[in-house]
């Protein structure tokens, strides 16, 4: 009986490593040589609709491709200025720098102070009424504005200025402990001179 039972596992032995050769050789039609040449290449994008997976609604030029990135972010983005408007503010900005300079060597940049400074310059304080309209003057100038830091905001020390040279053109500038920046710009739609705070 010993004798039948060793049989019977060697054929059923046999049988397995035959039956394991032949999976492995037709391998549900995968290629598995090494061979570069014998690996077939991708079949090329389609040129037709979007592949599947691949999101509908990614609009051109769409930063991440988030749908309604665009339409989001609008008010994010700064107005087109016109060509003189552009070299205005090129003008006005190449003023405010070296007074923003001198305060930050002499470490003025509270608000009160680079006011008094810019008001120096012959800019005028910008009024608004009613509505929101603009009443005249040119010149905004406050306070940093908050930052989330670890787990909480805070305001840093300095001020921010805004100068409206053309409804299509400003000057933006900032100075602070670290330092301070003068660059131009177009308007923004909800915001005038001064970039709007990120939402969530």
């Amino acid at each position: 009986m010993l004798t039948s039972t060793r049989g019977r596992r060697r054929h059923f032995a046999a049988a397995a490593l035959l039956l394991g050769a032949a999976i492995s050789l037709t391998a549900c039609g995968e290629q598995r040589g090494t061979d570069p040449a014998a690996i077939a290449p991708p079949p090329p994008p389609s040129s037709g609709p979007a592949s599947a997976g691949a999101s509908p609604y990614v609009e051109p030029g769409a930063g991440d491709g988030a749908p309604h990135y665009n339409e989001n972010n609008a008010g994010r983005r700064p107005g087109e200025m016109s060509v003189d408007s552009a070299e205005d503010a090129r003008k006005e900005a190449n003023r405010i720098e070296p007074v923003l300079r001198r305060l930050w060597k002499e470490k003025k940049w509270d608000v009160k102070t680079v006011r008094a400074a810019m008001l120096k310059l012959g800019y005028e304080e910008e009024r608004f009424g009613a509505g929101g309209k603009r009443l005249g003057g040119t010149l905004t100038v406050k306070g940093m504005s908050p930052r989330y830091e670890t787990d909480h905001y805070v305001t840093p020390e300095g001020a921010r200025v805004g100068l409206r040279v053309h409804d299509d053109a400003c000057v933006t500038a900032f100075v602070q402990k670290t330092n301070y920046e003068v660059q131009t710009n177009g308007p923004y739609m909800e915001t005038g001179c001064f970039e709007p705070p990120f939402a969530h």
